[in-house]
């Protein structure tokens, strides 16, 4: 099908072109895993592209005095299997489209044929001047075009249009416009490569990082090429080569989700992942073994067949799923890529500002250059090893230093064989590594800084096997790694003012803590043990006692750390799931915490926690939830034993001081709380008690649903109040209308009073706007009511699409019925993926066996429940029941 002068050519056909592309992509396929023809891969493909193209320009018309040029990827002989066919109609400057309509048309059928033929295209239609005033004004433009390649058509109308945009080019200008564009790109992906659904093409250290270096090196004029980087003195051959390892990975991957999804789609989604890994030949979990300690973390492998030796080390008990298998080797790749990104980027503009980075000494070893750290030598670190940590402690404790080097890095990046196991015995480097957590400030960029660098994984070699270590919890967004890094930061920010406005309790916590670096270390090792089997926190509590021994803290300093790491999940799963009101729960955790310095400690660590693992877990009710329970244990610590008289009487009192603020009647309280217990009085805060009394004091004993709502005191969402004759199916049929109104349960505190009568509080969300909450309010208060008196069958739980994250890491329902430590309710425990209606399934099986719901706690962690129930009812007492009720809710969850 080549082109030829003369007689038009039958024009291809869209079934021609896919049949030609899956027989190159077969060919290919048939390589397994080698990332070694994925060049020629990418190349066949636009070759194909030019073929088809070449023909239906030909076959269109065209003058001679017009070109048709391929520009960005296709420019550059780099086209995926779903990519943009991107090419510009050049035409000459005494030309116009616009001006004349024949040209316009032939044009317009040129472009359709392309689209029919199957080629994606993605055109432009300018004169070489418009090209050239486009590409000053648009620096995306000015990119496509500078790795533009003639396809067909005038030489020279191609060869002036790249003399003039050579000579418009201002090299320094493109490459603060590039590295702008860069570093807006890295902030929407939260400056991080381990998202655990990166984008290949954009996320830091994916492909669009490297291509930067080569755009803004082919800019300046240092060359097209990695090799021909590295002729200019720009890149090291060793870097070259880990940069086309690293390359051709992420490229092979970004096929195979091109042919996989058969579409464009350059995330490594969790639908996908499986099905990618399984490509490679990664079909069923595998043991991992030891990370290649002289590969180190940018080597990223020049095949796949490699990958799984340098997979992290864990317990020879524990597998490693296939799409894990191959999100370590992208990680790795991409941290690589970060590195290398880095270090040429430096290099190019040291070139471009030479007279900007003149050196001023720091010390006999390092130099302040432009703001960063740069070592007087490049083969400092092999004559003086102890530098590598004293590095960033420079980094922490200079003033207006804000990074290193590309010098500094290089030679940290050649560095990396030397810290071994020696290296990190070395009593000089274990007092270095202290002092950098005993600074002031800049713990967190200097921790964020060493793990970029490799350095954090080679000195903390129990941290290096968990870095790029995904976490199939739902919750957790981040890698293990990023989320402790992420946790060290949130505790750092406890004792910056700066921050003091985001958690004030906290930084009023933080002010009086005498030694941060003790939260600091709690914080590098409370999950660093994740994924070697076994429990997590007992085998990172051995791994803290061991660095504290090593590294030279106190006996009573090693004791805290050890509690926190240990204790880290405790404190939240008492919040979230227990009976606070309970002075029992309220005893038993205070005599576990021991005293007032652990308890503080413990509360830091863990509001820092659970901030770290996703934006999406944390909120306002969770945070008065780890609040009261620091405020109620640290009463108990302090001598007063839980005494529930007193504390009832002192709730009355502080609310008797509320209800008079609102003007009531003399003992107007007294028709309402002469039919509550201690039991309600134990369970609500004295602004709640007030607010129901304020609500209610008018209406006690009404036979009619008395139903109000009010913005929620501990934060976001709506508090919602039920005062209503009792009836069997009240929880499941509230439930059924948050269900179908869209509102998510928070909380629910269930309370019968003596008069026969539910008063019950929900804690809901919504995902309306706050402007809208008056609306809301007033709709809620009706219908809500409305449905409480229609004493009507219980509508079936609506049904909503299940989120990708839990089709890919499904949570198996779990059941738990036991009795409470009383013998006297029965704790329900329950845990699956979340979807819409999940809570009123559950109620509706409780209504059926006419099960008394007393306290619900909801807890809702990313895509996966975790709530909790105290109930009673007289078929808890028979055997053959409780199957039968844990049988139907298994079914409801798993529905």
């Amino acid at each position: 099908m080549r082109p030829s002068q003369g007689t038009p050519i039958t024009p291809p056909t869209r079934e021609q072109y896919r049949l030609r592309k899956s027989a190159i992509l077969s060919r290919h396929a048939a390589q397994g895993a080698s990332t070694r023809g994925i060049q020629r891969l990418l190349r066949d493909l636009s070759l194909l592209a030019d073929e088809f193209l070449k023909v239906l320009w030909q076959n269109s018309g065209f003058g001679k005095d017009m070109a048709l040029l391929a520009a960005g990827g296709f420019g550059r002989e780099e086209l995926f299997p779903h990519s943009d066919v991107d090419v510009v109609l050049m035409l000459a400057d005494s030309q116009s489209a616009e001006n004349d309509p024949a040209l316009k048309n032939q044009i317009e059928t040129f472009i359709g044929q392309c689209w029919d033929a199957g080629l994606e295209i993605g055109s432009s239609v300018r004169s070489v001047s418009e090209c050239l005033a486009e590409s000053v004004k648009d620096v995306t433009v000015q990119t496509a075009l500078l790795e533009s390649r003639l396809i067909i058509g005038s030489t020279l109308l191609f060869a002036d249009f790249q003399r003039r945009f050579r000579a418009a080019m201002d090299a320094q200008a493109f490459f603060v416009a590039k590295t702008l564009e860069l570093r807006q790109r890295h902030n929407k992906f939260e400056n991080t490569p381990y998202s655990l659904e990166p984008n290949c093409k954009e996320s830091p250290g994916g492909l669009r990082d490297l291509q930067v270096i080569l755009w803004v090196a082919n800019a300046a004029g240092y060359g097209k090429t990695w090799d021909a980087l590295a002729k200019s003195g720009l890149a090291t051959s060793f870097e070259v080569r880990q940069i086309k390892r690293n390359d051709a990975l992420i490229k092979l991957i970004r096929v195979r989700l091109h042919s996989i999804a058969d579409r464009r789609e350059d995330r490594l989604v969790f639908d996908l992942q499986t099905a990618v890994a399984e490509s490679f030949g990664y079909d069923a979990p595998s043991k991992p073994k030891a990370m290649d300690s002289a590969a180190g973390s940018v080597t990223a492998t020049a095949a796949f067949a490699t990958a799984t030796s340098a997979a992290l080390k864990v317990s020879t008990a524990s597998v490693v799923r296939s799409s894990e298998t191959l999100m370590r080797r992208y990680y790795w790749a991409a941290k690589a890529v970060t590195q290398l990104n880095q270090i040429l980027l430096m290099n190019i503009e040291e070139r471009l500002n030479p007279q900007t980075h003149a050196p001023r000494p720091i010390n006999e070893r390092f130099f302040d250059k432009a703001g960063m750290v740069e070592v007087a030598s490049d083969d400092l670190y092999r004559r003086n090893p102890h530098a590598i940590l004293e590095t960033f402690l420079i980094y922490q404790t200079t003033v207006g230093v804000k990074g290193l080097s590309a010098r500094t890095l290089r030679a940290l990046y050649n560095a990396r064989s030397l810290m071994d196991g020696q290296f990190r015995r070395d009593p000089v480097n274990q007092a270095t590594f202290k002092q950098i957590l005993l600074q002031h400030d800049g713990i967190t960029h200097a921790m964020r800084l060493m793990n970029q660098t490799s350095v954090l994984g080679r000195y903390l070699w129990v941290f290096r096997r968990i870095v790029g270590q995904m976490q199939h919890d739902l919750f957790h967004v981040y890698t293990v790694d990023q989320h402790i890094l992420m946790v060290l930061r949130n505790v750092r920010r406890f004792f910056i003012a700066d921050h003091s406005h985001e958690y004030p309790f906290c930084s009023q916590l933080g002010a009086g803590w005498d030694k941060p670096y003790i939260l600091y270390i709690a914080a590098l090792f409370h999950d660093i043990a994740k994924g070697r089997g076994g429990d997590h926190s007992e085998l990172g509590t051995a791994d803290a006692r061991r660095f504290c021994k090593q590294h030279g803290f106190d006996r009573d300093d090693t004791q805290l750390i050890e509690f926190l790491v240990r204790e880290h999940l405790s404190m939240s799963r008492i919040a979230q799931k227990s009976d606070l009101s309970d002075p029992d729960v309220i005893a038993a955790f205070a005599q576990r915490v021991g005293t007032e310095r652990y308890l503080t400690a413990l509360y830091l660590l863990t509001v820092a926690d659970i901030r770290g693992t996703s934006p999406k877990v944390w909120n306002a009710w969770k945070g008065k939830l780890l609040e009261d329970l620091y405020r109620f244990t640290l009463r108990a610590l302090g001598g007063r034993a839980p005494d529930a008289h007193a504390e009832v009487e002192a709730r009355k009192r502080e609310a008797l001081i509320m209800v008079a603020l609102y003007t009531m009647p003399f003992e107007a309280h007294k028709p309402l709380w002469d039919t509550l217990d201690v039991g309600y009085f134990m369970r609500h805060d004295a602004v709640d008690i007030a607010w129901h009394t304020k609500q209610l004091s008018r209406h006690v004993g009404s036979a009619k649903p008395i139903v109000r709502a009010r913005r929620s005191p501990a934060g976001e969402g709506l508090q919602v109040m039920v005062y209503t004759p009792d009836q069997p199916d009240l929880f499941a049929r509230i439930c059924g209308y948050f269900d179908q109104h869209g509102f998510s349960i928070l909380d629910a505190r269930i309370h019968t009073a003596k008069n026969g009568h539910a008063l019950d509080t929900f804690q809901v969300t919504t995902t309306s706007e706050p402007e809208e909450y008056r609306e809301i309010t007033s709709m809620l208060e009706h219908e809500l009511a409305l449905t409480i008196a229609t004493n009507g069958p219980l509508p079936n739980p609506s049904k909503g699409r299940v989120s990708r994250r839990v089709k890919s890491f499904p949570v198996a329902p779990r059941v738990s019925l036991r009795p409470d430590e009383k013998a006297q309710r029965w704790l329900l425990s329950i845990s699956a993926s979340d979807r819409v209606g999940l809570l009123y399934s559950v109620a509706r099986v409780l209504a059926k066996h006419r099960i008394n719901l007393l306290l619900a706690k909801v807890a809702t962690l990313g895509e996966r429940v975790d709530d909790t129930f105290l109930i009673d009812g007289p078929e808890l007492q028979q055997n053959k029941a409780q199957i039968e009720i844990e049988t139907e809710l298994l079914e409801a969850l798993a529905a």
